[in-house]
């Protein structure tokens, strides 16, 4: 396996750029590099770097040699700190490309070696994948949960019972006499993990077809709807302090769903403004609301711009909100009603943003929550199922067989066995360099 290199700091210029280096050829690459011998293990020191074959400068470094396996790869691993000039990144980087057991590094292989070298199991690689692309708080602390091994602890804890089970309910095939009070123990201990397992995945049930992770990642799906010229567009520029939508007098303005990703107080958030909702011959309007009615159906939280009484079915939360109130018709104003807002003077615009912080905390998980995405809670859901098919069984053959599957669940779960085939999609989402 070739070594592999990439610039693992943000793009340039900046003050310092990080260069990695990882595998075998890493030691000798410090040697070839600085003409002297490889520096003593986790202690920075200052050398100049030359290329090889003209033995030109090309900067004055920091380098760092960290020998395996305690580094982030599992493997050998070098890190220049370079100056940050595009100049000096670019002439090392050729430097590094001519070495003959060096390689440019894809797209998430350090990440990847670390997984295949057991440094991290497959649900930190995740963690760690959502923790690069984190843009709120609350993205920042599910992510570091998961890709800190909160989940992976959980699983090791139930697996290391589930093998204890697992080899009493074996030996008590060779003692008879010991068979029912083995297994009045066994299903006790049983009970109490599906309890357990339940009440992680119990969080899920709400939003079948989103689990909570990707509610999380991706923002709750904020969808404003209602008639035409209603005042959706101009509330939702109102709600995200931005120009997103064309406002104007004339009714149907907006034609198709308009997104924008916002986050309020640290809760991420994808706020959607539809077509209004009406009757219409037009096959553009027509498309527009039938993408409407569609973002209704899915949305976490909606935004309903009309009588409460008309309001669309949806699974999620649903506000009613009385706009326009700076207008003088716009009064009396209904009681039936959640909040009444204007997007020109600002009254109610803090209330309703207060109200979907409200709704986000408590549909979005609490800091200590282990949060799964839909992979993870598929997995423990066969996990919670084979362990029901032990309870139910009467047959001790048959709970030893459910017990084994439940352990090749967590098994898939952590990567043990049975994922090759989303290990390119999942690394692929990593930048190069990490």
């Amino acid at each position: 396996m070739k070594t592999i290199f990439a610039l693992s700091s943000g793009r340039p210029p900046a003050g310092i750029a990080v260069i990695r280096i990882s595998g075998s050829a890493a030691a000798d690459t410090a040697c070839l590099l600085t003409r002297k011998k490889i520096p003593e293990a986790r202690r920075a020191v200052l050398r100049n770097l030359y290329d090889p074959d003209t033995g030109e400068q090309l900067d004055q470094s920091l380098l760092l040699w960290l020998p395996a396996p305690k580094t982030v790869t599992g493997e050998d691993l070098l890190e220049l700190h370079v100056h940050g000039g595009r100049a000096v990144i670019d002439a090392v980087l050729k430097t590094l490309e001519k070495l003959p057991d060096l390689r440019p590094a894809e797209a998430g292989e350090f990440t990847r070696r670390a997984f295949e070298n057991g440094v991290i199991s497959l649900h930190e690689a995740e963690g760690l994948g959502d923790l690069l692309t984190a843009e709120t708080a609350s993205q920042r602390r599910a992510a570091l949960m998961m890709s800190g091994g909160a989940l992976g602890r959980q699983i090791s804890a139930w697996q290391d019972r589930l093998l204890a089970l697992s080899g009493q309910i074996e030996a008590s095939f060779d003692f008879a006499e010991d068979i029912e009070e083995d297994e009045t123990e066994s299903r006790q201990h049983l009970a109490v993990m599906k309890d357990k397992i339940a009440a992680l995945i119990a969080e899920h049930r709400q939003f079948e077809n989103r689990p909570t992770m990707e509610r999380l990642r991706d923002g709750l799906r904020v969808v404003l709807a209602g008639r035409p010229n209603a005042g959706k567009s101009t509330l939702i520029n109102a709600l995200t302090g931005q120009d997103i939508a064309i406002t104007a007098p004339i009714a149907g303005t907006t034609r198709d769903v308009i997104e924008v990703s916002f986050a309020l107080k640290g809760i991420p958030m994808r706020f959607s403004d539809t077509a209004g909702l009406h009757e219409s011959d037009d096959l553009i309007e027509k498309a527009g609301i039938e993408r409407a009615q569609r973002a209704i159906e899915e949305a976490d939280i909606l935004l309903w711009l009309g009588q409460a009484e008309e309001a669309p079915k949806t699974d999620g939360e649903v506000l009613v909100l009385y706009p326009q109130i700076d207008l003088p018709e716009r009064h009396p104003i209904p009681e039936k009603i959640d909040i009444a807002v204007s997007a020109v003077t600002g009254e109610g615009i803090d209330r309703l943003q207060e109200k979907l912080v409200e709704i986000g905390k408590k549909i979005l998980p609490k800091e200590d929550e282990v949060t799964l995405n839909r992979r993870q809670r598929q997995l423990v859901k066969e996990a919670a199922d084979s362990l029901a098919l032990a309870l139910d069984a009467e047959d001790m053959l048959i709970i030893a067989e459910a017990i084994r599957q439940a352990c090749r669940c967590y098994d898939r779960l952590t990567g043990k066995a049975g994922v090759e085939n989303m290990l390119d999609n999942l690394f692929s989402r990593f930048c190069i360099g990490k």
